[in-house]
């Protein structure tokens, strides 16, 4: 007996893991060789591409594809519409096939806004948080809030999602940080 949720509208291939307590709603493709882990939640119409890794505990919300080379460690949201990419040149009449694929990983806890696009080939750090709408074309530090077209950062968030103010201490959950070489570290 299988131990999560796939509405029956939804496709699963072949030689996919799905972990416990999962959930994928309607309209859905898992396709051959995708890993989700556990506790996991596909809204409407997601479409997860062969071989895509995603974490345990991951949310992504309608209308949201997921293609080869694309990494969601533990914990990552994905808002509704949002957009990545695999192929910074691609052309239909010279396909590159998965060797052509640029890697985007999207580290612990990391926050994708609506409609955004994330540029291939870049990772996101743990715990930052990427606006709605924002194009993302650059690697993104831990904790960052990026805005705007091209993304730029606008300052630094908490692991609990609240915008931190110019002493670092989270006026939502009092957790405290300073700046390191590539981010935030929590004190």
């Amino acid at each position: 007996m299988e131990k999560y949720f796939v509405h029956p509208t939804s496709v699963v291939d072949k030689n996919v893991t799905i972990g416990d307590g999962t959930k994928i709603w309607h309209f859905c493709h898992i396709q051959s060789g995708a890993n989700i882990g556990k506790d996991c939640s596909f809204g409407q119409n997601v479409n997860i591409s062969n071989n895509v890794i995603v974490g345990n505990g991951v949310k992504v919300q309608n209308n949201v594809s997921l293609y080869e080379g694309v990494e969601l460690q533990n914990y990552v949201f994905c808002g509704p519409s949002c957009v990545f990419t695999n192929d910074l040149t691609p052309r239909a009449k010279y396909p590159k096939g998965n060797s052509g694929y640029k890697k985007t990983i999207v580290e612990e806890g990391a926050s994708i806004g609506a409609n955004s696009t994330i540029v291939c080939g870049h990772c996101i750090g743990k715990w930052s948080l990427i606006g709605a709408g924002a194009v993302v074309t650059s690697n993104v530090p831990p904790h960052a809030l990026m805005l705007g077209v091209p993304a730029k950062q606008k300052g630094w968030v908490c692991e609990c999602g609240g915008i931190l103010p110019d002493n670092m201490i989270c006026e939502k959950c009092g957790r405290k940080y300073t700046q390191a070489n590539n981010g935030l570290e929590e004190l």
